[in-house]
Formats: C-alpha cells, sequence, structure tokens
C-alpha cells in the first residue's frame, strides 16, 4: 500500500490498556491556563522512568467552561490506578492549586469508568477554612489561598484507555523526517481525546525492552538500534533501507481505541504529504505484551 508515493508496511503498533484522568484547568486568561497545563503535564512522557504519561489535550474557549474562562484540558495517564490517583493528587496539587488563579474540572464526563475523590482530598490544603460549593451542577471545593479561592471540582473520573499508538516516520534526512513529524502532530492535535505525551509529540529515541549487549542487561529500555539511521551500514538487523537517513517516531494515548486509531490515521496522511518521506512503520512486539494491535493498512480501508 501506498499513500502520497509513501509505502505503509503491513504491520501494526502494540498498544497497551492504562488508566486514564481527563482533567479541565481553567484561569483567568489563557497564558495563566496553559502555564498550569504545561507545569501539570511535566515530566510525563513514557512511564518507562517517568511517574506518568502526561499531555495537553487541547484548548477550551470560556463559552464552554464551566466557570466562563478560558481552559485546557490535559490528560494523565498510569497503567496502576491508585498511582493515577497519587499523580492527579501531586501533579495538581504542586503545579495547578499553586498557580495564579486557577481551578480545576473533570473532563472525562460520562465516558468515566470510576471517579476519584481528588478534589475533596485536595481541600485539606484549606486547613478547614475551605468551603464547598456548586459551579453549575458540579460539586467543587473552594480553598483559599494568596490570590483569592482555589477552585476544585470534588470527583474527577477515571477511564481505562489506550497507551502506545504509534508509528514511524522514515525518509530521506533527518529534516525531511523531523518535518512530518511536525505536520502529523499538528493533525493529531485536531482529534479529541488523544495526547502525544513525549517533547513536542516527538519521539527522538525509539526504545527496545531491555538490552542486547549482555553487559548491559540491567537496563529497562535501550535504543533501538534497528531503527538508527546511523547503524544502518554496522547492524546486521538494521531495519532501514538504504535510502532512509532519518527516522521519528510519534507515540500516542487516547481515551479510547477509537480515538487513538483515528489520531494515527490522521498523523500518517499528514505526513505522507511531506516530500521525502518513504515509508511509514509502526513498532510492536509481535503481539505477545500489547492487548490492542493498530494494524495500519487497515485504517485506511
Amino acid at each position: 500500500m501506498e499513500i502520497n508515493g509513501v509505502f505503509i508496511e503491513d504491520t501494526f503498533a502494540e498498544a497497551f490498556p492504562i488508566w486514564v484522568s481527563r482533567v479541565l484547568i481553567t484561569a483567568a486568561t489563557e497564558r495563566l491556563a496553559k502555564i498550569a497545563a504545561t507545569e501539570a503535564t511535566g515530566f510525563g512522557c513514557s512511564v518507562i522512568m517517568c511517574p506518568a504519561e502526561a499531555g495537553i489535550e487541547k484548548y477550551i474557549p470560556p463559552t464552554e467552561t464551566p466557570d466562563g474562562r478560558p481552559g485546557y484540558i490535559i490528560e494523565i495517564c498510569h497503567p496502576k490506578k491508585s498511582e493515577l490517583e497519587h499523580q492527579l493528587l501531586e501533579r495538581l496539587g504542586q503545579c495547578v492549586l499553586t498557580a495564579p488563579t486557577t481551578a480545576i474540572f473533570d473532563a472525562m464526563g460520562e465516558d468515566a469508568d470510576e471517579q476519584l475523590k481528588v478534589g475533596f482530598k485536595l481541600k485539606f490544603f484549606g486547613d478547614g477554612y475551605e468551603k464547598k460549593d456548586k459551579v453549575g451542577e458540579r460539586t467543587v471545593y473552594k480553598i483559599p489561598v494568596m490570590g483569592g479561592e482555589f477552585t476544585a471540582e470534588s470527583r474527577l473520573g477515571i477511564k481505562k484507555g489506550v497507551a502506545g499508538g504509534n508509528f514511524f516516520i522514515m525518509a530521506d534526512s533527518n529534516m525531511t523526517a523531523l518535518t512530518a513529524a511536525e505536520a502529523a502532530i499538528d493533525a493529531i492535535n485536531t482529534v479529541e481525546k488523544t495526547i502525544t505525551p513525549f517533547p513536542g509529540g516527538i519521539v527522538a529515541s525509539g526504545s527496545k525492552v531491555g538490552a542486547s549487549n549482555p553487559k548491559y542487561k540491567f537496563m529497562v529500555a535501550t535504543t533501538n538500534h534497528k531503527m538508527c539511521p546511523t547503524l544502518k551500514d554496522t547492524v546486521e538487523d538494521s531495519e532501514i533501507p538504504k535510502d532512509v537517513n532519518g527516522v521519528y517516531e510519534i507515540v500516542i494515548d487516547g481515551v479510547d481505541e477509537e480515538a487513538v486509531k483515528e489520531a494515527t490515521k490522521v498523523g500518517i496522511l499528514a505526513a505522507t504529504t511531506v516530500k521525502g518521506v518513504k515509508k511509514i512503520s509502526a513498532g510492536n512486539y509481535g503481539g505477545k505484551l500489547g492487548k490492542f494491535q493498530i494494524k495500519l493498512r487497515e485504517l485506511f480501508e
């Protein structure tokens, strides 16, 4: 299969179940809301070493938020439900409650499988001076702070979602691959209920489980040497074609499989419009580890 002259490999991305929270952060200005959202999703690239996977999903205008102020929806993900709650309390408590004029609201809505008492637990920062209130139909706690009040919805919804959707962009040069990756991210950003947790949404250092070097067996993950262009002429199992000199990976997390599939599809379509892109592939473990198989060619049938 080819799209815009780019070969689409007959393979699949192997994705995994993960618990996902979807939180709306509002503030007096869009700038302040984005700062808080950025802080709350920091160090959230991969649960290989990061305490969670996290990212900003989209901007929400004041006309669509519970308190009539600009906001951003973020997603925070973790394989363990208990750890997700811990991450919500830490990230929202340390990075959003501390930020000027902010408030947090549930953004999972009816998609939620369960609800966690995150706002209820954050209220204890109020030292007894907090008060229970309503914003529309939402139960919130208002905590007095130096900048006025921090508003937190009592319960935040969580859902068993999908993590690790991915595809590789292989191009004639590093800059071509990077340009295509940026185009893919711009397209994926239009798909609701998904995030691309790596820096700018782009993975420069694709990894494999464990290590092939016997001296490095203590490593949980190491560089995906098969996909490194600088090694294509020196490693026997290289998967880099002769005309490829640049590779980037896009990793996608989302609320459900359909959202991740749609993000993968639009991202691939955008990447293939860039001249010099040669091939689109994906990473998997032969179907042995992940519950979800996102087959690249089936996305376009």
